[in-house]
């Protein structure tokens, strides 16, 4: 082949790649490349009734009943522009600039006198740590998240074997990839709540997210997602007492995802605020800076996180446990 053919050949295979892009883009931009968060099956809630937010209050100062412990699955490390909103002009005025971000993947374990032993979300499976090739996240997804940056202190599976009683159930702050890392390693049956829209939440990402997140679901019960009353003029966009007791509360805080949930526990030691990823980290939570590009919805996003900041502002006494670092 000469010169000429194969010019004429590279630019023919440049030309394709240029349509195949274009092609790409516009059916990004009509949808048609979204699907699912998950295809697993979802229902409604029979756990918890729909309460206004302000019920809350009345026993937030009395002692709960509720042991709780938070989990250090693993250590890892995510770009920072993802987790802090580096376009704030507070985080501008403090120089931060993007690169890597040492976080935590937790679960915390509530231990409720008569409910039984419940996760918030599921910190990181076995497999992850002593056979990658098996766990739930594989492939693409995990080169591109950087799951080799993963150290494994206590994967769910673990830590479960250890515990005197069985686990009775799993309140999800969301269903990123982790925050489901460990559910592989979740009892077949064990019932699963999370807020409304999580797994029908639609995106071109999820072409490649979707298989991961259908594998850590794949043999467990359907998602029960909270039967949420929004309102208008509440503390929050909605709230569910989880147990009927008032001890442990589901709070509607959409904006990272569209069921995004943070949970107020009332425990033995106090009140607790669980922000999932509403807020990832400490440096964002002290000096009032939303999280970054993980969130889908930037305005939602800072609506939650103030509305959030706002209560534990009002209530020095709750305890605040954010979604990535101590």
């Amino acid at each position: 082949m000469n010169a000429k053919r194969i010019a004429l050949s590279l630019a023919a295979v440049v030309g394709l790649l240029v349509v195949a892009a274009l092609m790409v883009v516009v059916l990004g931009l009509t949808g048609a490349l979204d699907r699912p968060t998950t295809s697993h099956p979802v229902q409604r809630s029979a756990l918890g009734a729909a309460r206004p937010t302000r019920d809350l209050l009345a026993l937030l100062d009395q002692p709960g009943p509720v042991e709780l412990e938070t989990v250090d699955s693993a250590d890892w490390a995510v770009d920072r522009s993802g987790l802090v909103n580096l376009g704030h002009p507070t985080a501008k005025a403090a120089g931060l600039v993007d690169g890597d971000e040492p976080i935590q993947v937790f679960f915390h374990a509530l231990r409720h006198p008569t409910k039984g032993l419940y996760i918030v979300d599921t910190g990181i499976e076995v497999a992850m740590r002593d056979a990658p090739e098996k766990s739930a996240v594989q492939g693409i997804v995990a080169g591109a998240m950087h799951m080799e940056r993963l150290k494994v202190h206590a994967p769910l599976g673990e830590w479960l074997a250890k515990q005197p009683q069985a686990l009775a159930g799993v309140l999800l702050t969301h269903l990123h990839l982790d925050h489901v890392t460990g559910m592989a390693d979740v009892p077949a049956n064990t019932p699963v709540y999370t807020g409304p829209g999580e797994a029908a939440a639609a995106s071109p990402l999820n072409l490649l997210m979707k298989p991961n997140t259908d594998r850590a679901l794949a043999g467990k019960a359907p998602i029960s997602e909270w039967a949420y009353a929004p309102e208008s003029e509440g503390l929050f966009d909605a709230a569910v007492d989880v147990f009927g007791d008032g001890s442990v509360w589901a709070l509607w805080v959409p904006g990272h995802t569209p069921g995004s949930t943070a949970y107020l526990v009332r425990s033995t030691k106090g009140p607790v605020l669980l922000t999932g990823d509403a807020s990832h980290t400490r440096w964002g939570w002290e000096h009032d800076v939303e999280p970054g590009t993980f969130t889908q919805d930037g305005p939602r996003g800072v609506r939650s996180f103030k509305r959030l900041r706002d209560f534990a502002a009002a209530h020095p006494d709750v305890e605040v446990r954010l979604g990535h670092q101590h």
